[in-house]
């Protein structure tokens, strides 16, 4: 029997049930090398592959104009490489980040729990970056990733057991992290 990489199921509940979906999240036992292996690995591949594709065939977008340039290729595998490098560290700190501010915010840090915060809330803008595959479709990738801020403080309180008169100041500091961490992913690739 052939290992599944990524459970299409949880991907689906993930982005149209997320308040049950975390609750089960949250009582799962899981090792950090099998979220990464099972999950954040293969899902933050699709962008940077989709965008690679992109690159091959469409060449690289003028900033503010319909113009394309042609990019040689040991400079698009490079992106893609640096890309898909950027968007694991990337969930590495936001996991880091949540787990240190939880005494701040009357919870108790874990490594695991901030690490599925971290990497189930970023599914939506995982898979936002197949619309990567045909430039003008990036605004849709973007609504993507909001969703993925939108999960983040569905499921920071459930999953980090933040008392209620808590969770919006923790969750608001989770999100301009994790927000300056697109912005800086997103600026450093392009």
């Amino acid at each position: 029997m052939a290992m599944k990489l990524v459970d299409i199921n949880r991907v689906t509940a993930m982005l149209l049930r997320p308040g049950t979906t975390w609750k089960m999240i949250d009582g799962e036992f899981t090792k950090p090398v099998d979220l990464y292996k099972k999950w954040i690995l293969p899902l933050a591949a699709i962008g940077p592959v989709c965008s690679t594709i992109s690159m091959v065939i469409f060449g690289q977008r003028v900033p503010f104009t319909s113009l394309t340039t042609r990019v040689e290729m040991t400079t698009i595998v490079t992106r893609g490489v640096t890309a898909y490098v950027l968007a694991l560290l990337a969930i590495f700190v936001l996991a880091q980040v949540i787990n240190v501010l939880a005494p701040t915010f009357d919870s108790h840090r874990n490594d695991v729990q901030a690490l599925k915060a971290a990497a189930y809330s970023s599914t939506p803008m995982w898979l936002g970056g197949v619309f990567a595959l045909i430039p003008q479709l990036w605004p849709v990738g973007l609504l993507f990733s909001l969703y993925s801020l939108f999960l983040l403080y569905l499921g920071l309180p459930v999953v980090m057991k933040v008392p209620n008169h808590q969770a919006a100041g923790y969750t608001a500091v989770a999100l301009i992290v994790a927000l300056v961490e697109m912005l800086l992913v997103g600026a450093i690739t392009s």
